[in-house]
């Protein structure tokens, strides 16, 4: 063995070593390294990895006559041979990816062996491929109890190139001169090839364990910003919630900036840029536009992908991702970058795992909210059984009609009693159907009759084929006791009350009408809006509206037109057919 060959061949393998750890620098390299690779996947080692084995060739040290008739006198060689490292890409392709990656890259880097030419040409070109598939069946054993250790590695690279040096005196010829080749070459070989291999292995497991610990790292930053954000984003999307979750991410990633949006405008916008990226501002971005529709993460990498118009705007790049309530695009989150990049995948990573955080705890809070309307929808309906304002006006009527009208204060206890038993069944049930609320209505406005003696007109429109439809309970009865008591400033004969409901095909529409004093612009405004209501009294329409776009989504919202001085239109949207808890209900009886 010439020690002198050992030390040259451990000098490009080293160089050969050293290119790889600069190619697991690169993403998209490193990416078909952390996971089971698919056939695509595959198929790129064997290309990568083929390439490797080519440099491996070129790099390699020419053998030449000369040399083989110095050492073995009377051996004279007329073609030159190649002491080289085109192992190490191929059988690492092979440790990696199996024998379809093995076997490619030892085609790549065999055949533009062979193709060089040279008496060990053909016999190069086989143990090339030989090896890929020798360290792809290696790869596939010990697949099933763990990944390629390396000193699995160092072995199967003895090993390939033990077969190397025998499919050398088997098929050179002639086998005089091959037998000198192979004592030259065959210890230096072995030793730098197969620590060469080990080397790229260990490089390997270092880089995916360096990534395993940071997405480890990052995992626990988003548990941890879900944890601090989850009382604020479980009170649902808005201008505070987007606020202080924005901030908090802020702090905690090492971002430009942070912001949240809903589907038409930004709520929150932190970090760099905040001074013209205001809130309130509606959504210009691209990209944001395209993930509100699209539902799927985007990337901009520039600024005319952020289309600010700002002149020294610093936000160069950005991740949007979509915030879901359900199946609903309800926002997105955009984490923002001051230099003109392409994220890396941990911060990708990082805005995918929280945007699931964060659509999960909208969910939950939804849910919450939800339990929340039906539980003030319970209490109403218990408080109105024993309140007392009420049951004395309703009692005093019934006193009054005693003694002028027996008959009549007969029919309003009755009235009342249906009153109060339908009150105590809504906060039972789940859903109710459109003709169970009018008899409610029915039996409230009797009784409301009856007290102004029957001064308030009262007139129900709806169809018998839409009575079927299926609502929340405690529906339509709150928004004709919010006409009553708020839509009049007093009761005459010229005051009315119309219940109608017309079938639109795809929906039917649901409207209470009256003719009193109507409502002023600027209470009107707020009407429907959680965070200027909060803490007033949200039983009545603020609960009614959270109902049904919590069941139905925000085109069956309350919508209320009112002129004052003309009165006020309280409408929703009742599907004609929904699924609700797996649950189909369709059109009713055809009446």
């Amino acid at each position: 063995m010439s020690w002198i060959l050992l030390f040259s061949m451990a000098e490009r393998m080293g160089f050969i070593v050293a290119i790889a750890f600069l190619f697991t620098r690169i993403s998209r390299f490193r990416s078909l390294l952390d996971h089971t690779p698919s056939i695509r996947v595959k198929l790129s080692m064997a290309l990568i990895f083929g390439a490797f084995g080519i440099l491996g060739t070129y790099t390699g040290i020419t053998i030449s006559p000369g040399q083989v008739q110095h050492q073995f006198p009377g051996y004279l060689s007329y073609e030159d041979a190649i002491a080289n490292s085109r192992a190490i890409g191929v059988m690492v392709a092979g440790l990696l990816g199996g024998p379809l990656s093995g076997l490619g890259a030892g085609l790549i880097a065999g055949l533009h062996r062979v193709y060089l030419g040279g008496f060990t040409g053909f016999a190069c070109g086989l143990s090339t491929i030989i090896e890929g598939l020798i360290a792809g069946f290696v790869h596939y054993g010990l697949s099933k109890t763990g990944r390629v250790s390396v000193g699995a590695a160092l072995l199967t690279g003895i090993a390939g190139e033990i077969a190397q040096m025998a499919i050398i005196l088997v098929f050179a010829k002639p086998f005089a001169k091959a037998l000198a080749l192979v004592k030259i070459i065959a210890l230096p070989m072995i030793v730098a090839n197969s620590l060469g291999i080990a080397l790229f292995i260990a490089i390997v497991h270092m880089v995916v364990e360096h990534d395993r610990r940071i997405g480890s790292i990052q995992a626990q930053k988003a548990l941890s910003i879900a944890d601090k954000t989850l009382s604020y984003l479980r009170k649902g999307l808005n201008y505070k919630s987007a606020l202080a979750t924005a901030h908090i991410i802020h702090e905690e990633s090492n971002v430009a900036a942070v912001a949240i949006t809903d589907k038409k405008h930004i709520l929150a916008h932190v970090g760099q840029g905040a001074d013209h990226h205001s809130a309130g501002s509606p959504v210009l971005t691209r990209v944001t536009k395209q993930v509100l529709e699209e539902g799927q993460l985007k990337i901009a990498t520039s600024p005319s992908e952020i289309l600010c118009k700002h002149k020294n705007c610093p936000l160069q790049s950005a991740i949007v991702v979509p915030l879901h309530n359900g199946e609903k695009v309800v926002g997105t989150l955009k984490l923002y970058f001051s230099k003109r990049r392409h994220p890396d995948k941990f911060m990708i990573e990082l805005a995918r795992g929280l945007a699931q955080l964060f659509s999960t705890q909208l969910e939950l809070g939804e849910v919450e909210k939800q339990a929340r309307l039906l539980q003030d929808a319970e209490i109403k309906a218990l408080q109105a059984q024993i309140n007392p304002h009420f049951l004395f006006n309703a009692l005093n009527t019934v006193v009054s009609l005693i003694r002028t009208n027996p008959d009549e204060a007969r029919r309003v206890l009755i009235e009342l009693g249906n009153y109060i038993r339908q009150n105590l069944k809504s906060s039972l049930n789940k859903w109710t159907t459109l003709e169970i609320e009018l008899k409610h209505v029915k039996a409230y406005l009797a009784v409301v009759q009856a007290r102004f003696s029957n001064k308030l007109q009262v007139q129900i429109d709806v169809p018998n084929r839409l009575y079927n439809l299926k609502l929340p309970p405690l529906t339509l009865q709150p928004l004709v006791e919010n006409a009553v008591q708020h839509g009049f400033k007093k009761i005459t004969e010229e005051s009315s009350i119309i219940v109608k409901a017309e079938d639109k095909e795809q929906y039917a529409l649901v409207a209470v009408k009256d003719n009193g004093s109507g409502i002023q612009p600027r209470v009107l405004k707020d009407l429907l809006n959680e965070e200027k209501q909060q803490g007033k009294d949200k039983i009545g329409l603020l609960n009614v509206n959270g109902r049904l776009t919590g069941v139905f989504g925000p085109e069956s919202g309350l919508n209320i037109q009112s002129t004052p001085g003309e009165g006020t239109t309280v409408s929703f949207k009742l599907p004609i057919t929904k699924h609700i808890d797996g649950s189909e209900f369709n059109e009713s009886n055809s009446g």
